[in-house]
């Protein structure tokens, strides 16, 4: 055997033993990534419901807890997740920031007006600027606030009403990305909700 054909031989295996070596290692952290994406979501929507869990149990403590409806359309699918004491129902949203989706879970109390709590999992605005949208300090403002008629972030140049959030300080284009998107969900996951009845089959 001659020496280039050698050469080409050991390339070939080599070039197969690190192709599989690193399908091997995508594959592994894929499972990871997916993985720790669903703890995330699993962590918010409990958050959301106020029910205490542990790493070490939050699989366990969310099973038992929550109930989990998936509606499929050509419109959208969407999964609700609702608390089986309570009645409160969390679901996922998700838009276009000024740089990147802005993407996490809303809550609403039983009432399906009344915002218990939002979370955002997944956000790439300008740090200090419209990535205080993802600050525990500026989602708590959204707490108790009103999806009807609809949600409005506004300057903070007056009291604000029912349904209205202050906006973020030098990051308008973010705020109204963040109205649009929590609106366009809510308005959504509450025509799903009415036409499937879910509000009769869980009160």
């Amino acid at each position: 055997m001659s020496k280039n054909l050698k050469l080409m031989l050991f390339i070939l295996i080599l070039g197969t033993v690190t192709s599989v070596l690193l399908l091997g290692t995508y594959k592994l952290t894929e499972e990871r990534i997916a993985q720790n994406a669903d703890i995330k979501l699993r962590s918010a929507v409990l958050d959301g419901f106020g029910i205490d869990y542990t790493t070490s149990n939050i699989n366990e403590i969310f099973e038992e807890d929550v109930d989990v409806i998936v509606y499929e359309s050509t419109d959208g699918d969407i999964t609700f997740y609702v608390d089986s004491i309570s009645g409160a129902i969390s679901f996922e949203y998700s838009g276009g920031g000024v740089w990147d989706t802005i993407y996490g879970v809303l809550t609403l109390e039983s009432d399906l007006v009344t915002i218990r709590k939002v979370a955002v999992l997944e956000q790439a605005e300008t740090p200090g600027l419209g990535g205080v949208v993802a600050t525990a300090q500026y989602l708590e403002t959204f707490e108790g606030i009103l999806m009807t008629p609809m949600l409005e972030i506004n300057k903070d140049d007056s009291e604000n009403a029912d349904n209205e959030v202050d906006t973020i300080t030098g990051a308008t284009r973010t705020s109204k990305a963040f109205e649009d998107m929590l609106n366009s969900a809510y308005t959504y996951a509450m025509v799903v909700w009415d036409e499937q009845g879910y509000g009769g089959n869980l009160s």
